[in-house]
């Protein structure tokens, strides 16, 4: 192919885009719209996320009401340490959040920092359920136990946090804002219902159930794992 023909190829091509003939379809595939639920604009995808979200909450604050009688009445601490630590680990979810952030924005996007996070949230939660199995060892592999499995939980629900309702919102199209504002309102109460239904319900795991003679500690916090579990299957 000499010059000339190079040229005229050129052309030909720019003659092509500017007559403003339509382009051949398969270059440029329409974007496919999700599922909707019943036929409705709310996107299928809402509901996994409200579910995922009331399961989380609930593991998080279901496994913080038994923590400060965990360390007073099995691993005997005082009040002032069992205090510093519990304070501690509550500072240190709201500090991970920045984490969840950086990843999301920098690196992973938000969904993949939520599915890897919610990954370690799990493992937090088994380790943690598995330090409080009284029949484990001596005192000093409880405390391992739980102190790496509070670390993984504070990193997870922190770095989760700025995500899913972040997410949530990215569902919708544009146009769609009541539906989106209808969203946050049913996302924040699965946020409130899980708490409080939690708050409940593993104190009295913990107290009315006895494991090898003594509170079931194990099952007060193994029940938020599961849940934590089943946040993330969804």
């Amino acid at each position: 192919m000499n010059a000339f023909q190079r040229n005229e190829s050129k052309e030909t091509l720019f003659t092509f885009i500017s007559a403003g003939d339509d382009p051949p379809k398969e270059d440029f595939p329409l974007p496919k719209k999700s599922p909707k639920l019943c036929g409705s604009n709310y996107p299928l995808s809402i509901a996994f996320i409200v579910v995922n979200e009331f399961c989380e909450r609930f593991s998080y604050y279901g496994m913080r009401a038994v923590l400060t009688l965990y360390f007073l009445s099995f691993f005997h601490w005082d009040e002032n340490l069992s205090t510093a630590v519990y304070h501690a680990f509550s500072a240190l979810c709201y500090f991970t959040p920045v984490i969840g952030a950086i990843m999301a924005d920098s690196w992973l996007g938000k969904y993949k920092t939520i599915i890897y996070l919610s990954i370690v949230y799990v493992v937090g939660h088994l380790i943690k359920s598995v330090g409080a199995i009284p029949s484990l060892g001596n005192q000093a592999v409880h405390v391992v136990l739980s102190m790496v499995g509070l670390f993984l939980i504070a990193l997870g629900t922190g770095g989760i946090k700025p995500c899913v309702s972040a997410f949530g919102g990215d569902q919708f199209e544009e146009e769609h804002t009541s539906e989106r504002s209808k969203f946050f309102s049913i996302f924040y109460l699965s946020i409130n219902a899980g708490s409080l239904i939690s708050t409940f319900v593993t104190p009295v795991l913990r107290g009315d159930v006895k494991c090898f003679g003594e509170d079931c500690y194990a099952l007060a916090f193994g029940v938020p794992a599961a849940l934590m579990v089943l946040a993330l299957g969804e």
